[in-house]
């Protein structure tokens, strides 16, 4: 199955920037970014529009999202995650991507983490790194049956009442305390297209109740992993402080950063990828 993508790259190739040898991998990575619940692809254009004169950039959209809304992972175990991250392999060689480096917010991040941990020996695009915003490394098993219980609630308001009315709510969560008013109103006019039962379905599916723990397996990796937390969002930043994990605040920013500084952001990215893989 192939989700939904986007290709950005303002940049002709260069033989300066690459080796294009037929043995040769190009020198530049692909830089793939997967968005968070009730996001699309395009929730990067500002921070793609910083980086694709650079680097080649790929927006995915997630099942149950963006124009991948019809599109449904199982809800059971840890088949919503899987089954993410399989069909981004996919989506990433009908591409032709052969090395990238993912950069997930908030949901997307954790399918990310799963997917970094998770890795097919026999796919054939290489990642190299890995940029999390927001993500969370999974629950112990003593708080998952009321994460489960919170999340079923919220699928089930989303699957049966206008959305609208839902998001008025999902975004007065603690999470999302930086937003103003005016932030808020435009999150819900902008999130107000999606479809609630393909929301709710992804919600479930993709449970932090059913995301295994990855902080251990996160620090084990082989490629560089960065982490990136608004200085607002209190949570996440403390997460990040005791994750072992490379990390970076950015000021003025809450659990969102990517929409909120964009270009603060970028500049994070950037510097991440020239100071750890060249």
């Amino acid at each position: 199955m192939r989700l939904y993508s986007e290709t950005f790259y303002a940049k002709a190739p260069d033989p300066k920037d690459q080796d294009l040898s037929p043995q040769a991998e190009p020198s530049l990575p692909t830089l793939v970014f997967v968005h968070g619940l009730l996001g699309a692809g395009r929730d990067w254009l500002q921070v793609v529009n910083q980086l694709s004169g650079k680097y080649p950039c790929l927006t995915v959209d997630l099942p149950g999202h963006g124009h991948s809304r019809l599109v449904q992972t199982e809800d059971r175990d840890q088949q919503g995650f899987a089954q993410a991250s399989q069909w981004l392999t996919e989506t990433l060689s009908a591409r032709g991507v052969t090395r990238y480096i993912l950069i997930g917010y908030s949901l997307g991040a954790r399918v990310a983490m799963y997917h970094a941990c998770h890795q097919d020996v026999e796919q054939k695009a290489k990642l190299v790194g890995l940029v999390l915003e927001g993500g969370h490394f999974g629950l112990p098993q003593s708080e998952r049956a009321a994460r489960l219980d919170n999340d079923q609630r919220w699928a089930q308001r989303f699957a049966s009442q206008p959305i609208v009315d839902v998001l008025a709510d999902w975004y007065r969560q603690p999470v999302f305390s930086s937003l103003n008013h005016d932030q808020r109103q435009g999150l819900i006019a902008k999130r107000s297209d999606n479809l609630g039962v393909s929301i709710a379905h992804m919600l479930l599916a993709t449970s932090l109740a059913k995301q295994p723990l990855l902080q251990s397996q996160l620090t084990g990796l082989t490629i560089p992993v960065h982490y990136l937390c608004g200085e607002q969002d209190q949570k996440f930043t403390r997460l990040a402080e005791g994750s072992g994990l490379s990390y970076q605040i950015i000021e003025g920013a809450g659990h969102n950063v990517h929409a909120e500084q964009p270009y603060a952001f970028a500049r994070a990215v950037d510097n991440f990828i020239l100071s750890r893989l060249f």
